[in-house]
């Protein structure tokens, strides 16, 4: 438990129930209110996703910590939201240390570690120190926005990133249904919308009904590892000619792609200066567009996908809202007219977007709202069977909240105990399948095989997180899990962290006396 310590003198701040929406980004991240429907950001409109730790560890974030990585760049990271998911990868992945298969990873900035989920905490805590400073109260509680494609590990390690920041999570919305919550609203949109999202680190599209005032998702899909700052290593890969991920000064070359790229979105050519070797960089409008091709395209079967997965026709769609500042990209947004057979809409501020319908969604869960929100599961939920293969339990696409309950048996005779294995994916195999946890039924009565009558039951909550329970139906003997994959924090493991801050703010408050 955080408690909230006053200096001898101070009046405390009067509570307020005003919650806010964060968009936590790999680039750029945004925090904004809604009263009444109408959003404002709040503070500095887009604070870089960058966080740097001098040697006194009190973590420096955005613009600030940018400047300084450009004078010491292993102590700080950049786009850290791509390694909140499993599997993941960063281009500044040279940080890593004690990597394993279902570990958390840690980062090394001098002789401090830290783990993805603190660093997206100070980020966190900065955006709250910033809405704070705005609306001149304190604020506890927030919707908070993650890729439609993030998996529960992801989801679960957001919330932890939450909690360490002092904030209680409304809700965590997908950042495709948040943008169509903004779009929809302030244009009174109606009929079928698909929300192309590629933002710094991931890509996401959506589709969504809109109709009175009901925004339901129809299908999502994406990709993780898939968005602006893999166009930045295609540049820098260009102009380099060799793999750059393992260089140290690979921090400011990327910047300076990331610069060329947008120069690019208004001129046809530029050249630049690499630093450290002062060599001169030329890049063109039409050798951009060549290299991003593959990219975008790969973009476009996973829209292909979506549709398929709809049942719905491209001439179904009424229009498609662009989210994330990659989608600035002149080639990209011909590719995606040619695709859908109309010009995207670009009324709307790509990076923006996602936060204000994240604070409309917030408002809503507080004042409450006329508007519901149906938001489905991006991926497959199932259970281990015989053989090592995959029983869907919820199948993606599913709308959330979801409880879904199915029957299984004994395999052999006299079997008194069951072993449940969670797993998320599409694949047949438990192997090619995301491990989400595992757990023993016990005191099932021998039987003969296939005799007993286990039900097991998955229920998916409305942040997308899920709780499994299984009983054996003859005797009712019962056991339940909530699945905490091994990329959040163990709760024991949650109570340090927030004890240690709790100690530092004692340990500060002293020194002060």
């Amino acid at each position: 438990m955080l408690l909230q310590l006053v200096e001898p003198g101070q009046t405390h701040k009067a509570e307020s129930t005003t919650a806010i929406g964060i968009d936590l980004g790999t680039t750029h991240s945004v925090v904004a209110v809604s009263q009444e429907q109408h959003t404002t950001i709040l503070g500095e409109p887009l604070v870089p996703s960058v966080v740097f730790y001098p040697d006194n560890g009190q973590a420096v974030v955005g613009s600030l910590a940018m400047e300084q990585l450009k004078t010491q760049p292993l102590r700080g990271i950049r786009s850290v939201k791509r390694l909140m998911s499993p599997h993941s990868h960063s281009p500044e992945h040279r940080l890593l240390i004690d990597e394993g298969t279902g570990s958390l990873p840690r980062l090394r900035f001098g002789e401090l570690q830290k783990t993805p989920i603190e660093v997206s905490a100070d980020i966190l805590k900065a955006l709250k120190a910033q809405a704070e400073a705005a609306l001149g109260y304190d604020v506890h509680e927030a919707v908070i926005t993650v890729p439609a494609y993030f998996d529960d590990a992801a989801r679960q390690a957001t919330k932890d990133a939450a909690t360490l920041a002092g904030l209680a999570v409304l809700r965590l919305i997908n950042e495709p249904t948040a943008a169509a919550l903004a779009y929809g609203l302030d244009n009174q949109a109606e009929g079928v919308y698909a929300i192309y999202d590629l933002g710094g680190g991931t890509f996401d599209i959506s589709l969504l009904r809109l109709h009175h005032g009901v925004f339901q998702v129809l299908a999502t899909g994406g990709h993780t590892h898939l968005g602006g700052d893999d166009l930045d290593l295609i540049i820098l890969n260009h102009w380099l000619q060799k793999d750059i991920e393992h260089l140290t000064s690979s921090i400011d070359c990327l910047q300076l792609a990331r610069q060329a790229k947008h120069h690019l979105t208004l001129e046809l050519h530029g050249k630049w200066t690499m630093p450290e070797t002062g060599a001169e960089v030329t890049l063109d409008r039409p050798t951009l567009d060549r290299l991003c091709a593959p990219l975008i395209a790969k973009t476009l079967d996973i829209c292909q996908q979506v549709l398929a997965d709809a049942d719905l026709p491209i001439s179904s769609i009424q229009g498609v809202v662009l989210v994330g500042g990659s989608t600035r990209l002149p080639s990209l947004r011909k590719a995606i007219a040619d695709f859908f057979k109309r010009a995207p809409l670009t009324d709307v501020n790509p990076d923006e977007v996602v936060a204000r319908g994240a604070a409309i969604q917030a408002e809503a869960l507080t004042k409450g709202s006329n508007n519901l929100l149906l938001d489905v599961t991006p991926l497959s939920l199932g259970i281990e069977t015989m053989g090592g293969l995959v029983e869907k339990i919820i199948p993606r696409n599913t709308p959330i909240p979801a409880r879904v309950a199915q029957t299984f048996t004994t395999f052999e005779e006299g079997q008194t105990q069951m072993k449940i294995h969670v797993v998320q994916g599409e694949r047949e195999r438990v192997e090619h399948c995301r491990s989400l946890g595992e757990f023993i039924l016990t005191n099932i009565p021998p039987m003969v095989a296939g005799a007993a009558r286990i039900e097991v039951v998955y229920t998916l909550d409305t942040d997308g997180l899920l709780t499994v329970s299984a009983q054996e139906k003859t005797t009712g003997t019962h056991v339940s899990l909530d699945i905490k994959p091994s990329y959040g924090l163990a709760e024991e493991a949650l109570n340090d962290l927030l004890s240690e801050q709790l100690n530092d703010q004692l340990d500060t408050i002293q020194c002060r006396k």
